[in-house]
């Protein structure tokens, strides 16, 4: 949108520049109502707005010709000021739902990667007063639009630090990061995400998903980590059609009981 405005302010200029020179040059002699240069730029305002000639009117083919261009690039001005402006209202007004939005919220939830891990977690935070009563913030790129309109979004790859602040990361009080399978070596990438945001934030308690608990990087975590088997996740999913977290947070009565992923290692730095 930035290349476009100025795109269209250059082409606003030369026209300007252009057709106010030929008006004055060729019309300020033979016409009658030209008796100033501020004449000939309440002309082409007024043209340029496609409103017409107002009370001055080309007598020259020159100038003619330069209320033809007046015309011709006003009214290409005018449609794409009426888009632009739309547009930015939409963003504005949609800007949650596009995870454009900067979130202020603090000692909040943050979900790293909408997987389906992700999405399971989502549907059960209600079931743990510790979580639910805080704001969730999803970060990911898998997905253009909020999934659940009930939480906030950051659209972006969660290893980007402006992504990160965007979701006000470093005020977070628990921080969910879920492998992301499209990557060849999703541990890595994973470790190496966990890396950035321990940067931004080293008091939070971290959960992080890996399809290898016990690589050997995994002895190199630091600070409140708790690392999630990605089979145990999927196992429990599976038996029991829910994420089951009670190993880590006191759930209501109403969630029924599962076999928990088991804590495969807690660092403590």
């Amino acid at each position: 949108m930035g290349k476009q405005i100025r795109f269209l302010a250059l082409l606003l200029l030369i026209s300007f520049a252009l057709t106010t020179s030929l008006f004055w040059v060729y019309e300020h002699p033979v016409n009658p109502g030209i008796e100033s240069f501020g004449d000939v730029v309440w002309w082409w305002v007024v043209s340029s707005t496609t409103v017409g000639y107002g009370d001055i009117a080309p007598h020259t083919t020159q100038g003619r010709i330069a209320a033809a261009i007046t015309f011709i690039v006003g009214i290409y001005l005018y449609t794409n000021f009426i888009t632009l402006t739309a547009n930015s209202v939409d963003q504005f007004v949609n800007r949650d739902r596009l995870g454009m939005a900067p979130i202020k919220a603090k000692n909040h939830l943050v979900i790293c990667e909408y997987t389906a891990f992700a999405d399971e977690l989502l549907q059960v935070l209600h079931h743990y007063p510790e979580l639910a009563q805080r704001e969730a913030v999803i970060i990911s790129d898998l997905v253009t639009v909020n999934p659940y309109p009930q939480y906030h979004f950051v659209r972006g790859v969660p290893i980007s630090p402006a992504a990160l602040q965007q979701a006000n990361i470093g005020a977070a009080a628990y921080i969910f990061v879920f492998a992301n399978a499209r990557f060849q070596e999703p541990d890595l990438k994973t470790l190496h995400t966990v890396s950035r945001i321990q940067k931004l934030n080293n008091h939070a308690t971290i959960f992080v998903e890996m399809h290898k608990p016990k690589s050997e990087f995994t002895q190199h975590l630091q600070g409140h980590i708790v690392v999630l088997d990605s089979k145990k996740l999927l196992e429990s999913v599976l038996r029991h059609e829910a994420l089951d977290l009670s190993a880590y947070f006191p759930r209501t009565d109403d969630m029924p009981t599962q076999v928990a992923a088991p804590r495969e290692a807690v660092s403590e730095g």
